[in-house]
Parts: C-alpha cells; structure tokens; sequence
C-alpha cells in the first residue's frame, strides 16, 4: 500500500480501502483459478495496479466517460483506474471465461458499482465507449483494429486508445498511420521495474 500512496497520497478512505484488499482478494481467487503468475503475484502492486494507474499520471476520467478495457484479464488496467475514478464507467471484457469471473467477483467485493463485466470477444461487441485500455494484449495495430469502430470520435480529452506498452515500440508504431503519443512511465515512477514500460494513446 506504501507504494500506491508514495504516488497517490490524496486517496480517500474509501479508495484505500479498496487498494489495500487487493493482495488478499487476487491470493485468494489465484490460488483456485490462476490469472496471474505466482511470480507476479508477490509484485501485485507493483507491476499490476500501479502499472495500471501510470495511466492516471497523463489522463484524467471525468464524471460519465465511458470505458473499454479490452483482454482486461484479471481486471487490469480497468480495476485500478475505476477504483481512481469511481464517478467514471468501465467495461471489462476477456474472451477467457475464468478470467472474468475472476475479474467479476473482485469488483463486487469491492463494491465497484461503476464496473460492468462481459465474457466476451472484443470484435463482437456493439455500443460505443470514449476510451479503450490495454494492458499486454495485441499489437497495437491490432487494438485499433479491434477498438476503433467502438470509440466515440470526440474532441474531448481523453478519447482514442490507450494502450501499455513495453520494449521497442518501433515496429508497431510504423504500422499504426493514426496520430500516436507515447510517454515513459519512468518519468512519472521511480521505480527500475518502470523503465521500458510506455503508455502509447492513439487518437484520431
């Protein structure tokens, strides 16, 4: 919990409550249906939620936005952003059916009322969201294949696709002719795990 509120020191009661029943929470769903590797899982602040709030150090959600959280697996990055922005709704969706039960009994233990869950393949969705997340998915132009015909094309901030990232980004960006941003999470964390790691926003 120390590392959440190194970063984010403003939280209520409310939202640190929630942050901190989340190691006990995933220990306990891991240990019957494992989302996440037993490694990873000693790291769980580290390289899930506050890898998921990196998104929160450049856009902010304002009250209404709607959001995708495509392949949102064990419920990240959606899990942590909605816990941040509770006025904000999010839609998880994983074509893996354990996941997101995983992912469904979490936010109601938490009692994450602007959270909605679907078992379901993105290319099969309908409705419209001014935001999509990704966390370690496709390659980009495969996201924005998948999420653009979903996505509201407005001027408002934020909209388009926000996807994390890791390495050399080199090649996907080439591919991807839409207008694309990128931003390293080690300006915004201090932490030597946050060194590769980047949020790509691609807009239209």
């Amino acid at each position: 919990m120390e590392l959440i509120l190194k970063y984010f020191p403003d939280l209520s009661r409310t939202q640190q409550e929630q942050f901190a029943s989340l190691p006990a929470l995933y220990e306990e769903w891991n240990a019957k249906i494992n989302v996440i590797s037993r490694k990873d899982i000693q790291h769980l602040y580290l390289k899930h939620v506050l890898h998921s709030l990196s998104i929160a150090r450049v856009f902010s959600f304002p009250p209404g936005t709607k959001i995708l959280d495509i392949g949102t697996g064990g419920g990240f990055p959606g899990i942590p952003l909605a816990i941040l922005f509770p006025e904000a709704s999010f839609y998880l969706v994983d074509s893996t059916g354990k996941k997101i039960k995983v992912t469904t009994a979490i936010a109601r233990a938490l009692d994450l009322r602007n959270v909605a869950t679907r078992h379901a393949r993105v290319e099969t969705l309908n409705g419209t969201f001014d935001v999509a997340l990704a966390k370690a998915v496709a390659r980009l132009p495969r996201l924005w294949e998948w999420c653009a015909p979903l996505l509201t094309n407005k001027k408002t901030h934020p909209h388009g696709l926000i996807a994390l990232k890791g390495g050399d980004l080199t090649e996907e960006l080439r591919d991807i002719p839409e207008k694309t941003k990128v931003y390293k999470i080690s300006d915004f964390f201090s932490e030597a795990w946050f060194e590769d790691k980047k949020i790509v926003h691609v807009g239209f």
